[in-house]
């Protein structure tokens, strides 16, 4: 009778609701590696309690590496309004590099080139703050502290939690250029699912955030002596994300946007390990085809005209199988049913003369 209760209660040991903290988010000199999938028909919608939400599809069409820096070692003018002398609410954390600023949208308009954007955010006990951005302009680099700090997560995190916040910015270039950017955002929060989600970059307990946001972008600019208010098209966004312990950086991030009243999915970034070949580019001088793709058991290869080697890489560049292809009737098989699941890369042929494929193992 004792044994019978021990395993009923093994599964809330093993897979219980999480909490996250500021432990579990990056610091000044952390590094993440990202890939963008390019999948739009993609389940942002499903959550709840102990969910196992299953992502391992995801291809990556391209990747970065995403860095976290430290403030201080910015430039003298960054330093002093984001780094250990400003203000204690905007001495920041670390800062990365940002698309907060839509400014491109009106890139057709400026006689000036914004070269790099950045943002500041601050990590504290409770919680994780924007403090605000930074622009270079023609070379010269412009701190833009927000008027008003908004709020990403309050901390810790709990399934359940909900929290609302805003953010005001305001930024005047002028002596470089007559133009002053207005950006107003309204964040409301909730912590909506939590269970086990997998992706090509493994398994991992995770908490589901849920951020609404809408956003009102401004521009005051002087063109042709007569200066003008134009507003920047952004529409309201959702973005969904499933953050693990100990990760620095959401495992799966999802960005949408509503317009007409349909939510369409412009942005999937998840978590993931380096590919030796530069994802989404894919030189092949032989022609084959390859699949099924996603694969479960067995790789088709058609096409052959004559025997051609093949070896199979791990997304770290480890090879995990190799051997020969022979025209059998124009094609061979490759039996992957012993291989773990995840993304791999297939070379078929010689450096000179090879084939190239990205391959998802089910």
């Amino acid at each position: 009778m004792k044994l019978h209760y021990l395993i009923l209660f093994i599964p809330f040991i093993s897979f219980g609701q999480i909490t996250l903290d500021v432990s579990d988010f990056a610091d000044a000199g952390d590094t993440v590696r990202l890939s963008t999938s390019g999948s739009t028909n993609i389940d942002f919608s499903t959550t709840g309690e102990n969910m196992n939400w299953d992502f391992s599809n995801l291809a990556a069409e391209s990747q970065e590496l995403k860095e976290f820096k430290d403030p201080n070692d910015a430039g003298a003018l960054i330093s002093f309004s984001f780094g250990s002398f400003a203000d204690e609410e905007y001495q920041a954390t670390n800062y990365t590099e940002s698309t907060e600023i839509p400014l491109d949208q009106a890139g057709e308009f400026l006689p000036v080139t914004i070269n790099e954007v950045n943002q500041f955010a601050r990590h504290t006990s409770d919680s994780i703050t924007l403090l605000g951005l930074s622009i270079n302009v023609e070379g010269n680099d412009i701190p833009v502290p927000s008027d008003t700090i908004e709020t990403k997560y309050v901390l810790p995190l709990n399934y359940g939690d909900s929290y609302s916040s805003r953010g005001y910015t305001y930024l005047n270039m002028n002596p470089i250029f007559n133009l002053i950017w207005i950006q107003y955002k309204q964040r409301s929060s909730t912590v909506d699912g939590w269970g086990t989600i997998t992706t090509p970059y493994g398994t991992f307990e995770a908490l589901r955030i849920k951020h609404e946001i809408n956003e009102i972008d401004s521009v005051f600019i002087d063109l042709t002596g007569t200066p003008s208010w134009f507003e920047l098209p952004v529409p309201p966004s959702t973005e969904y994300e499933w953050i693990a312990k100990d990760q620095i950086e959401p495992i799966l991030s999802i960005r949408t946007s509503l317009a007409a009243g349909t939510e369409t999915v412009n942005q999937v970034k998840y978590k993931d390990n380096y590919i030796a070949t530069e994802a989404g580019i894919e030189e092949n001088t032989i022609t084959l085809n390859v699949g099924p793709n996603p694969v479960k058991d067995q790789l088709l290869i058609t096409g052959l005209s004559n025997s051609l080697p093949y070896t199979l890489i791990t997304s770290d560049g480890k090879t995990i199988q190799s051997g020969t292809l022979n025209p059998q009737n124009g094609g061979d098989r490759i039996q992957l049913n012993m291989i773990p699941k995840g993304i791999y890369l297939i070379h078929i042929g010689s450096d000179s003369n090879q084939f190239i494929q990205r391959i998802v193992k089910l």
